[in-house]
């Protein structure tokens, strides 16, 4: 950094005799003149100033309780990550796919991730393509980094089980599946009756072959004691629940779930540094070119993102706004996006971007083939601000 001085007058230089000192000539005044005192009102607003750029410095590099998010890469489940296919089958004959069926990503800072400073979040306040949010509402309290990532990669696992168990579906090739109690919820409803590693058989008579069985029969019964028969160490187990009603509104058991699939051949997905349950719906398209003749996307490049439940059914992800810019920015022209986001995709999509909002897998599959004919899209549905 320079630093401006204020400037300092000299008095005359001494004078040109050999005596050594400055005398002047007897006309009754002196000759020689006093030196000018610097001017000291200069130097302090200098200085002042100074002061204020390092502290307005020292302020805008101050972390803040926010969390930026921005568009990340994007990843074509048809093709290769690090050399390794992001989707590879063994024990079922696959298929060569030209085209893209990309998946987006999000970068995330602040929070456990590292701090964001004041001049970090006011430039992403500025950017369209950036979004910023209090930490409170993207992390919970407390939360580590590690503990931060092991929740995502397990999220990403569950994603790509349930990725192949909808695209199994879909493609109507027949697999095991089973419902598992994993834990018990504080207060739990089924405390004292159900316990970790539970099968469900059936729920008022009804066999479980999802979680959604569950969700209808507790649903119908507004409360009323359920009957729920669990297979425990080989043996059936009938236990009467009375289901409790949580926040939403909504009977529970109080229990959380986890699903166990026997599949019929092995699906591996690879992709580094990538955690989350958002990839679920493109991973499964990417499976189902994968294992089918023909190109699903006709060559056309097409991302998307969304969860995915073992029914195909579609869900809602954060960062929907960054997602859209990066697969724009990455040469996609048909952005698949769950239907439960559309009051996030209204107003923000980038130019050149269609947005095609899906619920089901079904539905996005039918999507993609109608972009891959080359028809017309218009017809497509789309989010819209009504």
């Amino acid at each position: 950094m320079t630093i401006i001085q204020g400037d300092h007058v000299p008095g005359d230089p001494a004078d040109s005799g050999s005596g050594g000192t400055t005398r002047g000539r007897r006309s009754g005044r002196p000759t020689s003149r006093r030196a000018k005192a610097p001017d000291n009102r200069y130097g302090a607003m200098v200085a002042s100033g100074l002061m204020a750029l390092a502290l307005g410095i020292t302020a805008a590099s101050l972390p803040v309780p926010y969390v930026v998010e921005s568009p990340g890469p994007t990843f074509n489940t048809l093709a290769n990550d690090n050399g390794k296919p992001v989707i590879s089958v063994t024990g079922r004959e696959t298929f060569p796919a030209k085209g893209n069926l990309d998946l987006t990503t999000v970068y995330v800072d602040g929070g456990p991730n590292g701090p964001v400073s004041v001049f970090e979040a006011f430039s992403a306040w500025l950017d369209k393509s950036k979004a910023v949010y209090p930490e409170e509402l993207i992390f919970p309290t407390g939360v580590t980094k590690e503990e931060s990532q092991q929740e995502s990669a397990v999220a990403m696992t569950t994603s790509q089980e349930n990725a192949t168990a909808s695209a199994l579906k879909e493609l109507d090739i027949p697999f095991e599946q089973k419902l598992l109690v994993a834990d018990l919820a504080d207060q739990s409803a089924s405390a004292g009756k159900l316990q970790a590693g539970d099968v469900f058989s059936s729920v008022n008579g009804k066999p479980v072959t999802s979680l959604r069985v569950v969700q209808e029969e507790l649903a119908a019964g507004k409360g009323k004691p359920a009957t729920v028969i669990v297979t425990r160490d080989g043996a059936q187990v009938t236990e009467t629940i009375t289901p409790s009603e949580n926040a939403a509104g909504k009977f529970i058991l109080g229990v959380l779930l986890q699903y166990e699939f026997t599949f019929p051949f092995d699906v591996k997905i690879s992709l580094e540094k990538v955690g989350g349950p958002s990839a679920g719906m493109m991973f499964a398209l990417g499976i189902i070119d994968t294992v089918t003749p023909g190109d699903l996307t006709g060559g056309k490049h097409i991302a998307g993102t969304g969860t995915i439940t073992p029914d195909g059914v579609v869900g809602s992800i954060g960062g929907i706004g960054q997602k859209m810019y990066g697969a724009r920015a990455d040469g996609a022209a048909v952005f698949l996006a769950p239907a439960a986001n559309c009051a996030e995709v209204v107003g923000h999509i980038p130019d050149g971007l269609q947005v095609v909002k899906v619920e089901s897998l079904a539905e996005a599959r039918e999507a993609v083939a109608v972009v891959a004919s080359g028809g017309d899209t218009s017809g497509l549905p789309a989010c819209t601000s009504n």
